[in-house]
């Protein structure tokens, strides 16, 4: 007890600690959206507050228009983020989604207009809430990258991100259970859900000047005394190191002024990482998971399951992804980014194309004399498979990517359009989704086999492994890539920046060598936390 009782102290007083579960927790948000507007989209109620039917297309305009909202936060709180600093940056980011939240909450509700009134109270709502959620998307992986060792600033932001999921599985499961106990009719099973999410912000406003700024910052706004306290309280002993690194780095920088303009112009030395960001964001979009959590319950129709066997399904797929996303951050600084990445390709596109298969097995089952639930099962354990293999490989992954690859004059940046290409893609997905569903129906499977293909792919040519590597040396890819006139990974450095970093075991003080020279149980074992 005292063992438990000791670890936890140890927990409660430390900086990076408290800036993990922080970050977590804040992460969750955009988790907890997903799961909520999943049932809220087929509650009666709602739908006729809103003047709408279940196919129409502006159902998904109201949950789609929520990123378009997150791409304009992500720039404006991310310039708030480099004027004001980071903290302030995301107390701002969770004001506003605490209102977007509340708006939603009293659309239709009462004298606040009738059902068109409504659906504009709604879209308010949506657009405020994801202002807040891209600021806080943009904003907590930059701040929780600068403040990780280089070694586990994956392992960090995977935490980050399981917590994620944890807001999706709770948002769902108080859905669904608010729906069985008061009904698809009743306004009160989608109100409660979406006011239940007032915990979230409320709760991280209050505890955010707890938090220590990022050192980073204050070194680069030349305020170098409150760097050095900010450096002690977080890393102690280890601060005064950290501090001539930094400081050192900052002298390399503070000449180089990077706007958006500059990082989408291909002739600026930022334009090689801003495209690579661009395409880690589209990629993860044409996995096709943004519509496998909003439109779950859905998905689960299509493989014969009946409304409610659905919504049971999908919490329960929900609840594996949550536990499986422990081994993204118990691997991701072991295997390093592209190895997962290009793993969970091949497993989503050969998932796909069997769920297309036993979708079309299921949509056929009495003509081809098979009972339904056969196909059904087998597609259930495959799209299971489906959703674990995305939260470790794809989920994290690519929001990591962007934090590791800028320099510090351009790295906010680089996260703000990581969130808008986030944001436009998912846009465009969660648009789409209910149209192809509706015309495309088990087929909707082929084509995000074949996405799956194409993102692999592109990763497998042109992502850089950053895993295990300092900030510099990521940026020094970039810079090689720019001599030797070639984007491809293979092509770059005589292909070593396909490979993961990792400490030499036989020399832990000296240089990070191929992690295929350090056994896999090796590797694992260090990303599992001491009891000691």
């Amino acid at each position: 007890m005292s063992f438990l009782i000791n670890h936890v102290k140890q927990a409660i007083n430390d900086k990076q600690t408290n800036v993990v579960i922080f970050s977590a927790t804040a992460i969750a948000l955009y988790g907890y959206d997903q799961g909520m507007m999943s049932l809220i989209n087929t509650n009666d109620s709602y739908l006729a507050t809103m003047g709408l039917e279940e196919e129409s297309p502006v159902v998904g305009v109201i949950v789609a228009v929520y990123y378009l909202g997150c791409a304009v936060g992500a720039v404006l709180f991310s310039k708030l983020a480099d004027a004001l600093g980071r903290k302030k940056s995301i107390f701002f980011s969770l004001a506003a989604a605490s209102l977007g939240n509340l708006v939603m909450f009293v659309a239709g509700m009462g004298a606040i207009g009738g059902k068109t009134g409504a659906l504009a109270v709604m879209l308010t709502g949506r657009v405020i809430m994801g202002l807040g959620v891209g600021g806080i998307d943009a904003v907590i992986p930059t701040y929780s990258s600068e403040l990780s060792a280089d070694d586990s600033r994956g392992k960090a932001l995977a935490q980050e991100f399981q917590s994620n999921i944890f807001g999706l599985v709770m948002a769902f499961g108080i859905n669904l259970g608010v729906t069985i106990a008061l009904g698809k009719e009743n306004e009160w099973a989608w109100r409660i859900p979406i006011i239940v999410m007032q915990v979230y912000p409320v709760l991280l406003m209050a505890f955010v000047e707890r938090l220590p700024e990022s050192p980073r910052w204050f070194i680069f706004n030349d305020r170098q005394d409150d760097a050095k306290e900010a450096l002690d309280d977080i890393y102690g002993d280890g601060g005064k190191e950290k501090f001539d690194e930094l400081l050192e780095q900052h002298e390399k920088e503070k000449d180089e002024k990077v706007g958006y303009l500059d990082m989408v112009t291909p002739s600026h030395p930022q334009f090689h990482p801003t495209m690579v960001t661009i395409m880690c964001q589209i990629n993860q979009a044409l996995t096709g998971y943004g519509a496998v959590s909003v439109y779950g319950p859905q998905i689960f129709e299509l493989l014969g399951f009946s409304v409610r066997n659905s919504e049971y399904l999908t919490l329960g797929n929900y609840t594996s992804y949550f536990f499986l996303m422990t081994f993204a951050w118990l691997l991701i600084d072991a295997l390093g980014r592209r190895h997962l990445l290009i793993q969970g390709s091949i497993i989503l596109s050969s998932c796909f194309a069997l769920l297309a298969v036993f979708g079309g097995l299921a949509a056929n089952s009495s003509s081809l004399h098979i009972p339904v639930f056969v196909p059904g099962i087998i597609g259930t354990v495959i799209l299971f498979v489906a959703t674990g293999a995305f939260g470790i490989g794809w989920l994290s992954t690519v929001w990591l990517i962007p934090t590791e690859i800028f320099p510090t004059t351009a790295r906010a940046q680089g996260t703000a359009i990581s969130v808008i290409i986030w944001g436009l893609a998912n846009f465009a997905i969660t648009f789409l989704t209910p149209v192809l569903f509706n015309n495309l129906d088990y087929f909707i499977f082929l084509v995000f086999a074949g996405t799956n293909a194409v993102a692999g792919l592109w990763t497998y040519f042109y992502l850089p492994e950053t895993g295990g590597r300092s900030f510099d040396e990521n940026q020094e890819f970039f810079k090689e890539a720019g001599e030797q006139g070639t984007w491809r990974v293979s092509k770059v450095g005589k292909g070593e920046y396909a490979k993961m970093m990792y400490p030499d075991p036989e020399d832990p003080e000296g240089p990070n060598v191929d992690a295929e020279r350090v056994p896999l149980l090796s590797r694992l074992g260090d990303q599992v936390p001491s009891v000691e």
